[in-house]
């Protein structure tokens, strides 16, 4: 699905602020999903008011429904702000600015506030459907006869709780599992995955060093910085690690070490039109959303995070540009050898035009201009929060990359559209 072209002219992305990112029971554990929203939501507050708001987690929880409204309200937000929820596995804020992008229309709906959050740390266990249906019949029995009754009926094979994993509910494997079988169908090697995992501790490290982060994360508590990234991690170290999904086989390169880890975080991002982009502090970095795209394939006959894959070249090839027209890459991920079977098939002029319908040459792909500051395996990876993340950070850096090539007052001075026509299309790789 891709943008209808009368609706994205005029809607921006503008960078937000996040949380430090830690693993899961980790620095973050204390903090459910709507404790570590809160510090996020009440720090875009402070900058404007939005006319509405978009927030998303895949983790469920039985406490709450409206999860953007519960954090609205307790951030101390303006209760007639509309606020509702979204979920779309590890793009759910992506989605939400892709849903925010459509809502903007210039007559009251000028600017959102779009993020989402994981708190992996805080996962509610519930019951078996069986067993919660037995307790609503006990509990709507009038008389002792009819307990006795509902006592007698209760299977104890039934009394388990359901403890919800992070797998494919149609395969019953993980994505970790799944990703296994994507690197042997396109032989990728443990050492090409060790390396993308490498370059992403090492931007990460360089980027927190050189302050790129510091107006993009706001302290929890005593937490003031990501506790993911390693300073002291190497090739060596990585090639160390074992299997972490294929343990059997004695072919599995997918570990810890090139794998994200599981992550508490929550993460913001503004989306608005022009007239909203002028409510935000002056320079606050933003880029024209110039389109999207919006890919699923068939997890029975197609890896299943290979969706980008098709996506990309598709979004590139209808505006007229290649691999090499594009000055930034922010691509999520998951897994390094997710990264590398995108690159792989970007890269196939067999795949591009057999499977993703593409015939105009992309190129080679640029790695050099990707993740600069790194990625979710350095930086980890809070499902609901990954979007928001992602485009925080492109946008950000997008503004630096301008500023060094023209100044920042440049910049502030030409309002960012000078941006959107030669790097647009980075942003919306990381929509897709």
């Amino acid at each position: 699905m891709a943008a209808a072209s009368s609706s994205t002219p005029g809607v921006w992305l503008a960078a937000g602020v996040r949380t430090p990112f830690a693993k899961v029971d980790g620095a973050l554990a204390g903090h459910d999903a709507i404790g570590l929203s809160v510090p996020v939501v009440k720090a875009m507050l402070a900058r404007a008011k939005p006319d509405f708001a978009v927030w998303g987690t895949v983790i469920p929880n039985l406490t709450w429904s409206n999860l953007a409204r519960e954090v609205l309200l307790d951030a101390g937000g303006d209760p007639t702000i509309p606020a509702f929820s979204t979920v779309m596995a590890c793009s759910t804020s992506m989605i939400g600015a892709i849903e925010a992008a459509g809502m903007v229309d210039g007559r009251g709906r000028d600017l959102a506030l779009v993020g989402g959050v994981e708190s992996m740390s805080r996962v509610q266990l519930g019951l078996s459907v069986a067993l919660s249906d037995w307790i609503r019949k006990f509990q709507n029995a009038k008389t002792g006869q009819q307990r006795l009754a509902a006592l007698g009926a209760l299977n104890l094979k039934d009394v388990r709780l359901f403890i919800p994993k992070v797998v494919n509910r149609v395969t019953g494997l993980s994505m970790g599992e799944h990703t296994e079988i994507t690197a042997k169908e396109w032989n990728l090697s443990r050492a090409d995955q060790d390396a993308i995992a490498l370059a992403s501790h090492q931007g990460a490290v360089q980027g927190w060093e050189a302050g790129f982060f510091d107006d993009l994360v706001i302290p929890v508590g005593e937490i003031k910085s990501d506790g993911i990234p390693r300073k002291d991690t190497s090739l060596e170290k990585l090639a160390k690690l074992g299997p972490a999904f294929d343990k059997t086989s004695g072919k599995g390169t997918l570990t810890a070490g090139n794998s994200s880890p599981l992550t508490d975080g929550a993460a913001a991002v503004w989306v608005g039109s022009a007239a909203g982009m002028a409510r935000l502090p002056g320079e606050t970095p933003r880029v024209r959303l110039v389109d999207y795209e919006v890919t699923s394939i068939d997890l029975r006959h197609e890896g299943l995070l290979m969706a980008p894959a098709y996506g990309v070249p598709r979004m590139l090839a209808r505006n007229g540009l290649t691999y090499a027209d594009i000055g930034l890459w922010e691509i999520h991920e998951a897994f390094a050898a997710q990264v590398l079977s995108h690159i792989a098939a970007w890269e196939s002029a067999k795949f591009l035009s057999e499977k993703a319908g593409v015939t105009t040459p992309m190129g080679v792909f640029p790695r050099g201009r990707m993740n600069p500051n790194g990625g979710s395996l350095a930086l980890g990876h809070p499902f609901g929060a990954t979007g928001a993340r992602i485009i925080s950070q492109t946008v950000k850096e997008l503004a630096a990359q301008h500023w060094r090539r023209f100044g920042r007052h440049y910049f502030a001075r030409h309002d960012y559209e000078s941006l959107s026509a030669t790097t647009a299309a980075s942003v919306t790789q990381a929509l897709t």
